[in-house]
């Protein structure tokens, strides 16, 4: 039966931590448990210093303590204390986590951005609409006064056949007849198919 080392709870806990860490990268599981309760108080500290969420921080910090047991063959004494290099991993996973949310947030930002997106751009719809205005007014000054004073009230004040007759003085057989000609003479001008 193997005797138990006992270590401190402080992270300058020493030879003791790493022996411990040596013992558990030759499979000692016990001897794991020992480095287990040692650190993981310093590691879910330093965590949630990093990370500022407790939920999230208690993930991470098993994800270290997991990463502690798959990884202490890698344990190097010469390199630094046991402590030390277990809180290092810590830092590293609790910053990579903080750099995976941002990543997270910042692409479902740029995906919400492009559901916002308007499907044409107002500029060149404006643009567009204007040059169809100022087209139509330059086709609107090819015909004759009564076709223009005809298509104005009919189609741009909404009046019938028989209000632009009456407003005009004509008959409406005349309205229909000038309303046709002129509809006809601006398609032609503005380069609609009929």
């Amino acid at each position: 039966m193997k005797q138990a080392v006992h270590i401190s709870e402080a992270p300058s806990a020493g030879p003791g931590l790493q022996e411990l860490l040596g013992l558990a990268a030759r499979g000692d599981q016990a001897a794991f448990a020992e480095v287990y309760d040692a650190v993981r108080g310093p590691v879910l500290g330093l965590v949630r210093s990093v990370l500022r969420d407790p939920a999230q921080s208690e993930e991470v910090a098993q994800e270290v303590l997991v990463e502690v047991w798959r990884t202490a063959p890698r344990f190097q004494a010469a390199r630094g204390s046991a402590m030390n290099w277990v809180l290092t991993l810590a830092h590293h996973r609790a910053v990579d986590r903080v750099r995976s949310v941002e990543a997270t947030t910042a692409r479902e930002h740029r995906a919400a951005l492009l559901d916002r997106t308007p499907e044409f751009d107002e500029v060149a719809e404006m643009v567009e609409s204007r040059l169809e205005r100022e087209q139509v007014r330059r086709c609107m000054r090819t015909l004759s006064e009564l076709q223009r004073q005809s298509v104005t009230l009919a189609y741009y004040r909404g009046l019938t056949y028989r209000e632009v007759a009456e407003l005009l003085s004509v008959p409406p057989a005349t309205i229909k007849t000038r309303l046709r000609d002129g509809l006809i003479r601006l398609r032609d001008c503005l380069g609609v198919s009929a």
